[in-house]
This record gives C-alpha cells, structure tokens and sequence, in this order.
C-alpha cells in the first residue's frame, strides 16, 4: 500500500476538506488525513489503484495538487485573495457612497450595473466556481451560500433596472458589498490561520541551510545543504547552522539546540557527539560526518510528527463535523422557510423578504466549526515542539485533561541515569571481575549498562557466547570453558546470598562473584515537578525494578504518593493496568524498558535525547531530556482542550443566534457578510492566544 503526501492548494475551509475527502472515500482509499491550515493531505492507495488518477481527480475539483520535491506554480498577482478584494473595493466603494451622498450620478442604476458587473464576475469566478464544483460532487460547501446571496441581489435588481421598476428595487450596493466583505474576510482568514503555524514554519525554516562541503583534498565547497549526502564531511565554525544530521570527528563547541529541544542554554558537543541538523554552533569548529539528510534528519521527523498531530482529529471535532456535512443544506432550507414566511405570511413586499433570506445565507458560516478545533491544536502542538515537547496526536493533547495520576520510573527518569561507580567488591581478580561485567553489560541498553561500559572502557574484554538478557533482571552468558555468568540485580541473585543491599551481583556458575553499588544523582528538576503536580492534584506514583529500600528513600525524599518497587517489565505492564482501572493514568519512562508499560498507558512519555526520537513509541516525548517540561505538557494538553471548547461554544452560538437574527429581520445582508467574515478571526485569535498563555 502506498502512502500519498501532499499540498493541496486552494483548500482554505472545512467544507474544501469534506469534498476531497469524500471524493478519495468514492476511490476507496484509506486513512486520509487533511489539514486545512497547512494544505496538507496524506492518504494509502489501495493495491492497483493509480496515484495520477487519484491526484488529476482531486485537480479536476478545482484544487492544485503539488507534491513532495515539486514547486508549485507561483499565482500571478490578479489570482490572490489580496488581488480580488482590492478590486472589488474599487467599484464598490462608489456603491457604498451613494447611500450618504447626494450625488445624482451615483443613483443611476446603470451606473450601479456598470460598477457592480466587475465585482460580480470576479465573485462568481471565486466562489461561483467552487460553488458548482462542490454541488458536483455533492456537497454543498459555504460558497453555494454566499453565491446564491449575491446572485439574489444581482438578478432582482438587473430585473429592477431592465423593467425601469424604480429605486425599491435597486441593490446593487448589496451585491458587490456582500462578495467585496467576504473576500476581505477570507484574506483575514488565510493571515490569521497562518499565525497559528507560525511554530511549524520556524522548525521548517531550519532546514534549509547552506554548508561547508570538504573535497577528498580537504578544500572548503560551499554548497545547499540540500546537496549533501551521506558520508559528506562538512566544516561548520562559530556561527554556522549545522546543515544536517552528523558526527563530530575533529573539534567541539557549544551547540544552541534551543529550537529542537526548548533547552535555552548551548550544549556542550566533542568528538564523537551527534548533532542535529538545524541547531547552531555558537562557539568552536567542528567538522562532523553527515550521517542522515533529508526526511530521515531528526528535524523531519519531527516536523512531519507535529503535522500527522494536526492532522489527526480530536472527538470533539467529529461532532462539529458531522454537523459541517448537513450544515447549508440547512441554512437553505431556513433561507427558503424565511423568505416564504414573511412574504406569505408577513405580508412584507418582495424586496424586503428577499433581503432577509439574503442575511440568512450570508450570516451563516460553516468554517467556524470546521476551524475550531484545528487552530486550536496548531497552537498547542506547535507551542511544545518550541519547547522539545513532541505530541504524537491531537487525541493525545485533549487526554491530558483526564490525567489524575502519574507513574515515574526511577532510573533515567527520576534520576538523571548518569551513574557513578560506588563500592564494588570481588572474590576474583579485580581486572578479571571488570572485564567479566564490562562484556556481559555491552550487550544491554539499560543506563545502568551503558554506564558501566562508559566508565570501564578500555578494560580487556572476555569472550562469552550465549549472551541473552533477562529484562528486569538482569544479562546471562557462557564463556568458552562452558562457565554459566550471570549479572543482575538481586532477582537474580537472591539464591546465592540473602543481602540485598547492593545494586548488582556477579555469579559464576550459581555462586556469588561480587557485587557493585552506583551513586544515581537525582535530577535536579524533580523535587520542583513533584511539587507542581501536587499543587495540581495530581497523585503521584513510583514504579521501579530497583530495591525497595532505595525506591522508598527517594519517594520519601520527593513526596511521591506511592512506591511500587522490584518490578520486573511484565509486573510493570500489569501495575499499570490495575492504575488505569482507578483512574486516566499517565508514565513517565527513559523509553528503554519501560515500552509495553509506556504504550499501556492512557499517555506515554518518554524523556529522549534528540537524536533517538525516532525510536522512542510513546505518546509523548520530552526531547530535552528533562523532566520541567512534564508540567507543560500537561498545561498546554489542558489549555488545548479548553481553547477547543471556546471555539467550538463561540462557532455554534453565533450559528444557532446569528442566523434567527437575521432570519428576524434584525440584520442587512451587508452587515451580515461583514460579520460572518470576522467570524473565523475570532477563533484564530482566541487560539493564537495559546502561544503566550500561562498554562502552569
């Protein structure tokens, strides 16, 4: 099955979705996934089916499909929403003035023809067109309703000037002030969408770059970085953004990777170190080895990570949805049941019906509700990939709301997993109990492993077969003489010596070879955090594979609410079970062993080091390695939510009083159209406000 990524230029509104998406439903392809703000589509092709069908398909309703490494025609300037309010200002400006003016000319109503035909015929090329196209396929979008209005208008009063019917018949001014308001309104649509991705474009920005290229003779080249390939070697000094994912192999400097972590301060980088594509030397020289480029660089991952995000929809925009899709069939049936009502029954003369009915249809505005929920989530999603927060999915963010408890992993999450070799004992030879636990602990990728092997390195190895590790427990090896090794905790151990106190045991053949005790620095972060989710009522809980008495000790020192200790990966998975049937329940892991316990949870996070994102399968993942961005993440997940609903509350309510105001007589079709426009303003800038908001 083949995946489809890409820009679909001309869908600016929830109803444009709604027609491709039942057009690629009608070709039988499979999870499609739309975001207006960004123009962006994703699909999978059934087997057999073609990709340039699919795509001229989606062309021929009037959208431009322009895919990945293809650049789209530039627009001529006339073809802009800019181009076209602006032109239709013109002419109805005039229009406008002969309502305060005495200027006999104005009141002509052939002059009225000749100003308002300009306007017309560029609306009717706008939202005339995309009006038939969408009653084409079946759907009737909010531009049937807005050319409808204007057509109204525009015939009754042609009729008016051909038949010499007088000036109660004349309203010309309604035409052109109903399509020149709503072109203004869809440009202060398209800028303020844009705001809500502001976050995305900067990270987007990152990525292109130029770069130091070094020839095999050891000569600078500078080239786009675009052209780099692996195993290039670049030259990046102070100053320099690096141009793409790599290794350090000469120099070292301090690295600004404020823009893909949130972390402020430059980190420190040597030989030998990654970097990531898009951050900046501030100071040094380095020359590294490209080691990915393109869409397998960190930076794309997580940029097309946060626009799967947006991309994916909450519950609560499937109701404003599912509303969406009867919406203007709706509207003009109420239009209709208007216009009927007060001629028949109101005994009003035709024109006065006909301009409430007019209100009606341009009052009304279905984008609202198909914006809500999607600037909203731009904002939040992008406000935590500024500060190295990645959210795998707008669900995610509305089910933080739900959160009252938290399980934290000790090792790597509680504590910055950094260990440092305490006492150690052995009933070997010291280089031979080293190089014993330095072989078995290469094959692990616990931090307590890692540690060792960083700390040790460099001791001679010891050749050992078999080797297979025992998650939770520990690792078990045989060497060449057929010896049976095994290094773990006192899981492991407990049968060969009843004291418990130590970190981790060394056994030969059953018998007990020696023990090491590690210093584990707390994170510095942690006490702070604690006190924030308490502060928030959260219920705080630790769960561990350590011992008892070091998981209680630090508990007691952090003000943890409860202690679940000794835990293999499998008790881990079934602690966490029996939480979630208490109540939504979220873990906080190093993403290493505690994935099925991560993925069971009702939110997953990770703290990750940057360059590892990709492997990480959490929900969420702290790219900053830092545990100041748990509450955050909890305050943006909650304030999204909350901006949701204010969106969805101000779409509906203008809906269900704006159109009964018009319906009632209490609002000129100009006025309408003039309202109806700013509508989608509003819940931009209620959701912009997410980027500046105090979520803690």
């Amino acid at each position: 099955m083949e995946t489809i990524s890409c820009k679909v230029k001309g869908m600016n509104c929830s109803s444009c979705a709604l027609t491709i998406s039942k057009y690629l439903e009608k070709k039988g392809v499979e999870d499609v996934a739309i975001s207006v703000a960004t123009e962006e589509l994703r699909f999978n092709l059934p087997e057999g089916a073609s990709a340039d069908e699919v795509i001229n398909g989606i062309n021929n309703l009037g959208y431009e499909v322009v895919l990945p490494n293809q650049g789209g025609k530039t627009k001529p300037f006339y073809t802009t929403l800019r181009f076209k309010f602006l032109f239709s200002l013109v002419f109805t400006a005039p229009l406008m003035l002969h309502m305060v003016a005495d200027w006999h000319w104005l009141h002509n109503p052939w002059v009225q023809l000749a100003l308002t035909i300009p306007v017309y015929a560029t609306g009717m090329l706008h939202f005339g067109r995309s009006a038939l196209r969408s009653l084409r396929n079946g759907i009737a979008n909010m531009d049937v309703l807005i050319t409808l209005g204007a057509t109204a208008a525009f015939v009754y009063s042609l009729i008016g000037t051909l038949q010499h019917l007088g000036p109660d018949y004349l309203f010309y001014e309604t035409t052109a002030a109903i399509l020149t308001l709503v072109f203004l309104g869809n440009l202060l649509e398209e800028k303020s969408v844009k705001s809500t991705t502001t976050a995305i474009a900067e990270l987007a920005r990152l990525q292109h770059t130029h770069a130091k290229r070094l020839n095999d003779a050891g000569e600078v080249e500078e080239v786009d970085n675009s052209e780099l390939r692996t195993g290039d070697r670049v030259l990046v000094n102070t100053g320099d953004k690096i141009p793409m994912d790599g290794t350090i192999y000469w120099g070292g400097g301090h690295v600004n990777e404020s823009m893909i972590t949130g972390e402020s301060e430059p980190v420190n980088r040597r030989e030998k170190d990654k970097v990531i594509g898009g951050t900046i030397l501030e100071e040094g020289s380095i020359k590294i080895f490209i080691t990915a480029t393109g869409k397998d660089t960190v930076l794309s991952y997580i940029i097309n990570l946060v626009k799967q995000a947006q991309s994916n929809k909450p519950p609560m925009q499937k109701l404003a949805d599912r509303i969406s899709a009867i919406f203007v069939p709706v509207v003009l049936g109420i239009a209709l049941l208007t216009f009927l009502g007060w001629y028949f029954i109101g005994q009003t003369p035709l024109s006065t019906a006909m301009m409430r009915s007019i209100a009606v249809l341009v009052i009304a505005c279905p984008c609202a509700m198909g914006l809500a929920t999607p600037a909203a989530v731009m904002v939040g999603l992008g406000r935590a990939a500024r500060n190295g927060i990645l959210i795998k999915g707008a669900h995610t963010l509305e089910a933080f709301r739900n959160i009252r408890q938290i399980v934290f992993d000790k090792t790597g999450t509680l504590t910055t997993g950094k260990l440092q070799i305490g006492r150690w004992e052995t009933a070997m030879e010291p280089d031979e109990f080293r190089s014993v636990v330095f072989s078995l602990e290469k094959y692990s990728s616990h931090p307590i492993a890692r540690s060792i092997v960083a700390l040790w390195k460099g001791v001679g190895e010891t050749a050992l077969q078999q080797v297979r590790e025992q998650k939770g427990v520990g690792m078990q090896a045989k060497d060449k003489a057929g010896n049976e090794w095994q290094l773990g905790s006192y899981l492991m151990a407990r049968g060969a010596t009843g004291d418990d106190s130590h970190n981790i045991y060394l056994l030969k053949n059953g018998e007990l070879m020696g023990w090491i005790d590690f210093i584990d620095e707390l994170r510095p972060e942690a006490q702070q955090v604690m006190a924030q989710l308490k502060q928030a009522g959260i219920r705080t809980i630790l769960l561990s594979g350590d011992m008892r008495r070091k998981c209680e000790q630090l508990a007691q020192q952090l003000g943890i609410d409860e202690v679940y200790a000794e835990q293999s990966p499998a008790q881990k998975l079934q602690q966490i079970e029996d939480l979630m049937q208490q109540a939504p329940t979220a873990m906080v892991g190093d993403g290493i062993n505690d994935a099925p316990a991560l993925a069971k949870a009702s939110i997953g996070i990770s703290l990750s080091d940057a360059t590892q994102v990709a492997m990480q399968s959490a929900n969420v993942i702290l790219l900053n390695g830092h545990l100041s961005a748990l509450p955050l993440a909890m305050g943006l997940g909650k304030h999204t939510y909350l901006t949701i609903k204010q969106n969805l509350f101000w779409a509906f309510a203008y809906n269900v009083v704006a159109i009964p105001v018009a319906a009632l007589g209490f609002l000129n079709p100009i006025l309408a159209a003039l309202v109806m426009g700013l509508s989608d303003v509003v819940l931009a800038i209620n959701s912009v406000r997410l980027r500046f908001k105090k979520v803690i």
